[in-house]
């Protein structure tokens, strides 16, 4: 699916003061990846703070971004969770049309077998009219799915088309790579590793810090693919010091104090998530001042 080759970017859900979904910011947060030649916007994912969402709210989101888009660049909607049956309930249930693709996390907290994630994929492949792209972030999962695994998933689910990896490791990235199937997207999930990624074969990022950095973070990808190292490598550490700034008290406590400093939103997040300390916020501050 070459409109996943590139640079895609997990957006936030912006609030209000009083903690209401921005739908103002949420425009401008859209229109500002799109100027800046971000491919393909991922939405409702964990970056977008899905899970203290409502449905109402979830809907007000999609509906935002799906209309600001308005046919502009692919879309990408998360839709996962640890029960298989209810993600396949609210992958029937969900209007789909306006989307390319579905992202699914890995099952998270009953921690699995690979056995287990491998027929949880099966089932939410069978289940969707989308290709579905898996998500693989055993840091927030507590559960990896390995290279193996993602093989005989990729060998078996016409429908599943690629994953999105982020254990952070380059070693399971690179065997990762050379396992799968040709045509089947291996994409970064780890803003830091993301040009090696690529380097190494990979097909692009999800990434959080791009888009705060858009124009900066989707050129370094860009040049990763064509091979022009040097080039990417100077955006790579150009941006590099931020990745570590915005995840440095989570996500997406980071990213949020930088899209205020650039103006696109409020720094609000909805509990048990708070806004970064007055040190880090600081921090990130004076590197978009000295950007």
């Amino acid at each position: 699916m070459n409109k996943f080759i590139g640079t895609g970017v997990a957006l936030i859900t912006p609030f209000t003061e009083d903690l209401q979904v921005d739908v103002k910011a949420l425009k401008k947060l859209v229109n500002f990846q799109i100027e800046n030649g971000i491919d393909y916007l991922v939405v409702l994912g964990t970056t977008g703070e899905s899970v203290t969402l409502t449905s109402e709210e979830k809907k007000q989101v999609v509906k935002t971004v799906v209309s600001e888009n308005n046919g502009r660049i692919p879309l990408v909607l998360g839709i996962g969770g640890n029960c298989t049956a209810k993600v396949v309930e609210e992958i029937k249930s969900t209007d789909l049309s306006a989307f390319d693709a579905v992202l699914s996390v890995s099952p998270y907290y009953n921690k699995p077998s690979q056995e287990g994630i491998y027929q949880h994929y099966k089932t939410v492949a069978a289940a969707s009219p989308k290709p579905v792209i898996m998500y693989n972030v055993p840091g927030r999962t507590a559960s990896n799915m390995l290279p193996e695994t993602v093989q005989r998933i990729a060998q078996d689910c016409e429908n599943i088309i690629g994953i999105k990896e982020a254990a952070g490791d380059m070693v399971q990235a690179m065997k990762l790579i050379n396992l799968v199937p040709d045509g089947f997207l291996v994409i970064s999930g780890d803003d830091m590793i993301t040009l090696p990624m690529v380097l190494a074969g990979g097909h692009g990022v999800i990434s959080v810090i791009g888009q705060g950095f858009p124009a900066e973070f989707s050129k370094m990808v860009k040049l990763g693919l064509e091979r022009k190292v040097d080039e990417a490598y100077k955006l790579h550490y150009k941006v590099a010091p931020s990745i570590d700034l915005i995840f440095s008290e989570g996500n997406p406590v980071g990213i949020k104090a930088l899209l205020e400093k650039r103006n696109i939103c409020k720094n609000t997040l909805r509990l048990p998530l708070v806004k970064s300390s007055s040190g880090l916020t600081d921090k990130i501050n004076s590197f978009v001042s000295k950007f």
